[in-house]
């Protein structure tokens, strides 16, 4: 286990020098143009390699970054990616800036959370630990195979999203949600109308009243090269996001590879026994970095109250 370790520490490195390597990991933000087209501008900047390397490349070989895509675009998925989260539950402290980034980025109202926070226990002789929980994006989703519209859709690199201009707000989805992934929009959100003809499944706003949203991976985010954002604002580097086919996940200031990451710590899928298949991985909370009562202190009183009330038991 110790030679495992000193592999993923090798691995690690930060992104603060290297902002645009994300794009090999978010998919196509970032594309370092062929040899035949060198150029050279005398401006550099780092980038990540398939095998996990940074490479420095002059500014002038790369693509600028796409915009997120529309209609049949947007359903189709981004090539040859294969989209994936891990989540280090023995990191997290319940600082909620995950579901506060999510709720900024995609123009929700406070009470929507497309990532909650649940305190979670195994048994009675264990502590309990923060455990956030996103869409999972399954392999075999069945908010899909019932939605009667296609509104939401399964893509190639992984991503199950919601089309509201399809959305009829049946709810079928919602129920048949193992996981209660999915929110319905009850209220006008009053923001970003004048954007309606610029609407993306790939950013989910603007939302339309009558509709169901839920956390996307933010898709948008990574054509343009750049991590969702409840993973760079989270603290603690709870939240690693990547692409398996490139075996590298990220939390934006370590790097591993996504095998060894899970092999090395047992990761595991929550509810695997529903044959879902999530792209979302848990990393037990061993040795945790944090008591878990510190996660009481970013709560109201009546927030704290309701947490030690509702401690979700796993078993």
């Amino acid at each position: 286990m110790e030679k495992g370790k000193k592999k993923q520490s090798r691995r690690k490195f930060f992104f603060k020098t290297a902002t645009a390597a994300i794009g090999a990991i978010g998919g196509a933000g970032l594309i370092a143009q062929s040899c035949e087209t060198k150029k050279e501008s005398g401006e550099t900047m780092t980038l990540l390699s398939p095998d996990g390397k940074l490479v420095e490349v002059d500014k002038a070989n790369v693509a600028p970054a796409r915009m997120p895509a529309h209609g049949k675009n947007a359903r189709k998925g981004i090539p040859n990616k294969k989209f994936v989260m891990v989540i280090d539950l023995a990191r997290c402290r319940n600082a909620r800036k995950c579901v506060s980034n999510c709720q900024k980025m995609h123009q929700l109202e406070p009470e929507d959370e497309w990532i909650k926070v649940f305190l979670m226990q195994d048994s009675d002789d264990t502590a309990p630990y923060w455990f956030p929980k996103p869409c999972f994006h399954c392999n075999q989703p069945p908010c899909v195979k019932v939605c009667p519209v296609g509104a939401t859709y399964k893509r190639t690199d992984g991503l199950v999203l919601v089309d509201n201009e399809r959305c009829i707000g049946c709810k079928f989805c919602m129920t048949a949600c193992p996981y209660s992934s999915r929110v319905f929009q009850w209220k006008d959100p009053g923001q970003g109308k004048e954007d309606d003809e610029n609407y993306s499944p790939e950013t989910s706003v603007p939302h339309k009243v009558g509709t169901v949203g839920k956390c996307d991976f933010c898709p948008d985010m990574a054509r343009m090269g750049k991590l969702p954002t409840c993973v760079t604002g989270c603290p603690n580097g709870v939240i690693f996001f990547g692409d398996k086919n490139e075996d590298i996940v990220t939390n934006g200031t370590e790097s591993f590879r996504f095998s060894e990451l899970i092999y090395d710590r047992a990761g595991y899928h929550f509810m695997a026994e529903l044959g879902t298949e999530p792209n979302v991985y848990y990393l037990p909370p061993v040795d945790r970095l944090f008591d878990y009562k510190k996660g009481f202190k970013t709560l109201t009183p009546e927030q704290a109250e309701f947490y030690k009330k509702s401690i979700v038991h796993k078993h």
